[in-house]
């Protein structure tokens, strides 16, 4: 057996599958959805990203099940990877899944992070999801209820509470066994703690019937955590994920070359803000904010080559740098991903020169990737909840022992972006144990927050 993890952005993509690579599992993330792209890759999990975050409903439902045809194969499993706080088309997508994959368990509860599920409405740190800043800026007016939202692509719905949940074993099974043969289209699973997603873990992975996940990273680290789950390896030929940290961590000391650290921020939330806050205070990092307008207009701006020389001297000195995208009165969350790859062609000629990247948001890190030629990522380890680190697969020749982290934009506490320069630069004896919970905080208004 084997995983498939489909999500609409990199930076989800990788907080899903990293608890499959912390389990011991090799684990690639894929830029792109198709069998040529991931042929060369005997992973055992595969998060491939479809980058449809802000695309049509329609378009959005179309290249999910494109991706799922074309990598499907005879005992892969299915997740559907879904933001926490139900950014994006994920409803279509999972609708457009579900007449190929079978029943829905639709369960994005991230309690690490702070977002729970109770009656099939999402909260975050304990408060409606409809009140924070991130919901009412793309969904003002709009309840963040999931059976209203599945019914609108026509998906049919079951709701099982957290006392139905907690009864577990067998009763459990039979209860979503009823649901499947009833012909209901997706059960939705309220949790408040990881204890309760571990239970539906437990309980799906023994199941028979045709069904699969739909879930944050929360319930899929639940999944990986379990005992036998893929096919059993003769034990010469499986390393253990403490056996690989070690191997990685020497390589990753030995090829300390002292290159610039690049720390890239397209999210504008509040969460983001203070985590730069910390970056900057303790690493004594250099700051650079490149105004929006310069962004919109690419090299036609004139002072775009300005900016690519400021940003190639603050790198040529072998310092580390922050780059933050500004924000000005023409601020429009659609405009993302226009603004992450002008970024990325920014740094476009310094990338080589790099000893390691952090991305915030999604679309930032992929517009990195794909600008520097990284199709795929191999995960190596977490640092916090949500915060994985990769480096380039064996068949990308530029800087092979570049690391790479990614983080969604609007969680995390406010510690992850300076545990991710420092995880960089020391190589720490001992994975950095995933951090509690942050404390309840405003939710921020972000380019590219997602978990």
């Amino acid at each position: 057996m084997s995983m498939l993890i489909i999500a609409d952005d990199l930076s989800g993509a990788a907080d899903c599958a990293i608890g499959f690579a912390s389990a011991g599992y090799r684990t690639v993330v894929a830029l792109e959805a198709s069998a040529q792209a991931l042929d060369a890759h005997a992973a055992d999990v595969i998060a491939a990203d479809t980058d449809t975050r802000r695309l049509t409903a329609a378009e959005a439902a179309r290249r999910t099940a494109a991706a799922w045809q074309a990598l499907r194969v005879p005992g892969r499993r299915l997740y559907k990877k879904i933001d926490s706080t139900l950014r994006g088309n994920w409803a279509a997508e999972v609708a457009a899944l579900q007449s190929f994959a079978g029943l829905a368990i639709v369960a994005p509860a991230f309690p690490a992070t702070g977002r729970t599920l109770r009656s099939g409405r999402v909260l975050v740190h304990g408060k409606p999801l409809e009140g924070t800043d991130t919901w009412k800026l793309e969904n003002a007016g709009r309840a963040a209820d999931l059976h209203a939202m599945l019914a609108e692509v026509g998906l049919s719905t079951a709701q099982l509470n957290v006392d139905a949940l907690r009864e577990g074993g067998q009763a459990l099974r039979a209860r979503i066994a009823a649901v499947a043969a009833s012909g209901t289209q997706a059960l939705i699973v309220d949790a408040e703690t990881s204890e309760d997603l571990l239970t539906l873990a437990q309980a799906t992975t023994q199941m028979d019937q045709a069904l699969f996940w739909v879930g944050s990273g929360g319930l899929a680290r639940e999944i990986a955590s379990l005992e036998g789950l893929f096919d059993a390896r003769a034990a010469e030929e499986t390393t253990s994920a403490s056996e690989r940290q070690r191997e990685e961590q020497q390589k990753q000391q030995k090829q300390q070359d002292h290159s610039p650290v690049l720390v890239l921020v397209g999210s504008l939330s509040a969460v983001s803000e203070r985590q730069c806050a910390m970056l900057r205070d303790r690493a004594g990092m250099a700051e650079l904010t490149v105004p929006p307008g310069v962004l919109r207009d690419g090299e036609r701006h004139a002072d775009w080559a300005a900016w690519q020389t400021r940003i190639g001297e603050a790198l040529g000195t072998r310092a580390d740098l922050l780059l933050r995208i500004g924000r000005d009165d023409a601020f429009d969350p659609a405009e993302g991903a226009l603004l992450s790859a002008a970024l990325a062609a920014l740094v476009k000629p310094y990338f080589a020169a790099l000893g390691g990247l952090i991305a915030t948001g999604g679309e930032t890190a992929r517009a990195m990737l794909s600008a520097a030629g990284i199709g795929s990522i191999e995960l190596i380890a977490e640092i916090e909840a949500g915060v994985a680190v990769g480096k380039p697969v064996a068949t990308c020749a530029l800087r092979p022992h570049l690391r790479i982290v990614t983080k969604a934009g609007a969680f995390g506490t406010d510690h992850a972006l300076f545990a991710a320069w420092r995880y960089l630069h020391e190589a720490p004896a001992a994975p950095v144990a995933p951090a509690a919970p942050a404390a309840p905080a405003a939710a921020g208004t972000g380019l590219h927050d997602s978990a």
